[in-house]
């Protein structure tokens, strides 16, 4: 749930900041200001246009085209989606009651977009704000001990993909062939072991602080709280610790080394987010345009239609 302490208005110093219209079409405007809003974007973090006609996906599209370029496909899948047109998505396919935490897009990947889009095609009725942490501010908020011990072990997310159990691994990686995946996870810094018939076990081991490019600013920059199995709801959380051995959980976090990551830890980095989060409630038509290598984000549980769309932008890093 949100934090009763988190900022939910649209003031200077909170994310995001707010675009408005100015007699210019929502294209015309970036195009016209491109520069200045690009610059704006990596130094706060998020920007909200609001009150402009976007014109719905294809609009959508447009205005990612207009500010980032050509959109990216949606790889090396943690979360379901559906694609709407194109390569515009939907927001993750997860209940309505439940959250998502907090995190940095496909930040447990090799590379990464640099620049996500949102774009508010039916708002809900309650809740059902995309939730916004500035990571620089994350990082400052963990204990320095806390933070030194992640930076020299690094992290570890390991995936294991069941046969009858989950998400299948051909649709996390887009093939079904065993060789595509080996050579994806070759190139991507991962090790991949096939278990039993059709099942499949994935280790990566990625640095949990960041700086993005043009910045000496550190960022806690990774999925590692994300992927925890008890950043999960309570209630799933136990019933699959009861189903999966640690190793054996569908997604599990470790310390780089493979060492479990202390409780007390993981709460205190939870914390971290919480108290860096903002929020705001969406209006329909509104465009969220986010740097992921500033601002985490998350999703508050909703009651309603919630209608999201997705795009991801601007691929940094290598595979």
């Amino acid at each position: 749930m949100p934090d009763s302490n988190a900022a939910t208005d649209l003031d200077t110093a909170a994310l995001p900041l707010l675009v408005e219209p100015d007699g210019r079409a929502i294209t015309d405007l970036i195009t016209d200001r491109r520069a200045e809003l690009r610059a704006s974007l990596a130094e706060r973090g998020a920007l909200l246009f609001r009150g402009f006609d976007v014109g719905g996906v294809d609009g959508f599209d447009a205005v990612v085209r207009a500010l980032s370029g050509e959109p990216l496909l949606y790889t090396e899948r943690s979360s379901p989606r559906s694609t709407i047109k194109g390569r515009v998505y939907t927001s993750t396919d997860y209940p309505p009651d439940e959250e998502i935490f907090l995190h940095n897009e496909n930040s447990y990947q090799a590379a990464w977009p640099l620049t996500l889009f949102f774009y508010c095609v039916e708002p809900p009725t309650s809740l059902g704000a995309t939730p916004l942490a500035d990571v620089r501010e994350v990082y400052r908020f963990i204990d320095p001990q806390v933070r030194a011990e992640f930076e020299a072990r690094g992290w570890m997310l390991v995936r294991n993909f069941h046969a009858d159990f989950g998400a299948a691994w051909q649709d996390t990686f887009n093939t079904t062939s065993r060789d595509e995946v080996e050579a994806y996870c070759a190139r991507s810094g991962i090790t991949c072991q096939w278990q039993g018939k059709d099942g499949l076990r994935t280790r990566a081991v990625r640095q949990a602080v960041h700086y993005r490019p043009g910045s000496d600013v550190p960022r806690w920059f990774n999925h590692m709280a994300f992927f925890h199995v008890t950043t999960l709801p309570a209630d799933l959380s136990e019933g699959l610790r009861s189903m999966f051995a640690p190793d054996d959980l569908p997604t599990n976090t470790f310390y780089g080394d493979g060492a479990e990551i202390p409780a007390d830890v993981l709460d205190h980095v939870r914390g971290a987010y919480r108290a860096a989060t903002t929020r705001f409630d969406y209006h329909r038509d509104d465009v969220l345009v986010v740097d992921n290598m500033t601002a985490a984000h998350g999703r508050e549980p909703f009651t309603g239609p919630r209608k999201i769309a997705v795009a991801m932008a601007e691929p940094h890093g290598s595979k």
